[in-house]
């Protein structure tokens, strides 16, 4: 318990959302506007004809981890390239310094030198300032943000969503007969916003929420809020209790004190938003032994993984698959050609696979990909329901 206590203290000390996690795991979270472009956008192709791609990358900011995150998405970006074979793809890549300024000069310098579509960039404040700049233009952008609050018009998001990891969690939990959820989030924007897709989610699919319930995000304001949490999910019967908390920050302390207060898996489910198995240590903790959370294809992840390593010597950022993915959806589109990059062909039902499995982009600039609902028994993660392979598979 001390253990859960020191390693939870550390992190809420620390608390803040940094950059590159704010884009892979808890939103970019910056008040943007959708750019506003034309639903058609996209360029045609002569026959053979290299399509060339602008990839935006956050280099140049001074921030190592930046310079990391950016070596990831190029490396990645390229790999893809690799395995196409036949598809011509010339790639051609942009420092951003993580600026909304500077990346809209540099997609604008793209866009002049022949970029027919726009992969990046990851932070969602510069992804708003490049879709405003090319929105007259027919210029796509995948961008590499999870912030569905830019998504819209020429700006399309491949980061995973709340929405969708929500949508599989509800779906999941009422087959199981755990649909009656209380939802406990933290008290800042990520958290509102991981309730709010939940509340969504069950609503869709058949389950009850059962109350929501949120915290103060440091040691003394869970500690507080924790036997009061408890006791409302048991006085409203619920079945399950869903987590938006994130295991650099509350989700140590919160699962384990709600087990202090009476809350056990497997009669109360555990469900986590975030991913429960990043980092690796997570799965040593007491608390989230038997909580359920959703990822990708872990098998297709895998293999990305060794490949990644054996190519450059190095394991993959956790977000450079979304420069695969990109590349990947790119190159099937060019193999069909006739405007391959428009809208209507990006936002095909059938989608793609990635390098994260199975993915379609939304008419509204979202994502919908296919996850597994994984859970941790024993400190080892394992796989309850495996990621769909089609849309039409079971996870949807």
């Amino acid at each position: 318990m001390f253990a859960v206590f020191a390693k939870a203290r550390k992190s809420l000390a620390n608390l803040r959302f940094g950059r590159v996690a704010a884009a892979f795991g808890a939103l970019a979270l910056s008040a943007c506007v959708p750019a506003a472009g034309p639903s058609g956008g996209g360029t045609k192709l002569g026959a053979g004809e290299a399509v060339q791609v602008a990839l935006l990358v956050p280099s140049g900011s001074g921030q190592a981890s930046d310079e990391l995150l950016a070596r990831g998405l190029q490396n990645a970006a390229r790999l893809a390239i690799s395995d196409l074979g036949g598809s011509r793809i010339d790639l051609r890549v942009y420092p951003t310094a993580g600026n909304p300024a500077q990346a809209q000069s540099q997609a604008v310098k793209a866009v002049s030198e022949g970029a027919k579509i726009v992969l990046g960039p990851v932070y969602a404040h510069e992804a708003n300032a490049v879709g405003v700049a090319l929105a007259g233009q027919g210029i796509n952008v995948l961008s590499f943000s999870n912030n569905t609050e830019i998504a819209g018009g020429n700006v399309f998001v491949l980061g995973p969503t709340f929405q969708n990891t929500a949508d599989r969690l509800a779906r999941y939990a009422v087959r199981q007969g755990k649909g009656r959820v209380m939802i406990v989030h933290d008290q800042n924007l990520a958290g509102q916003l991981g309730s709010n897709a939940m509340q969504r989610a069950l609503t869709a699919n058949g389950g009850q929420v059962a109350g929501v319930q949120s915290y103060e995000v440091s040691q003394n304001g869970i500690i507080a809020a924790a036997p009061g949490i408890a006791a409302a999910a048991r006085n409203a019967n619920a079945q399950a209790v869903l987590l938006t908390a994130t295991t650099d920050a509350a989700l140590p302390l919160i699962t384990q004190l709600l087990r202090d207060n009476g809350l056990t898996p497997p009669s109360t489910a555990f469900i986590g938003l975030t991913r429960w198995d990043i980092p690796s240590a997570t799965l040593a903790l007491p608390g989230v032994q038997g909580g359920w959370f959703a990822m990708p294809d872990p098998a297709l992840f895998q293999q990305f993984q060794s490949r990644y390593q054996a190519a450059y010597g190095e394991p993959p950022h956790p977000i450079s698959g979304l420069a695969y993915d990109g590349i990947a959806a790119i190159g099937a589109l060019m193999k069909r050609g006739n405007a391959p990059l428009s809208t209507a062909s990006l936002t095909q039902g059938s989608g793609f696979v990635g390098v994260n499995g199975i993915f379609r982009l939304r008419p509204d600039g979202t994502n919908e990909r296919g996850l597994a609902v994984a859970t941790i028994q024993n400190n080892q993660l394992s796989i309850l329901d495996p990621a769909p392979r089609s849309f039409s598979g079971a996870g949807f």
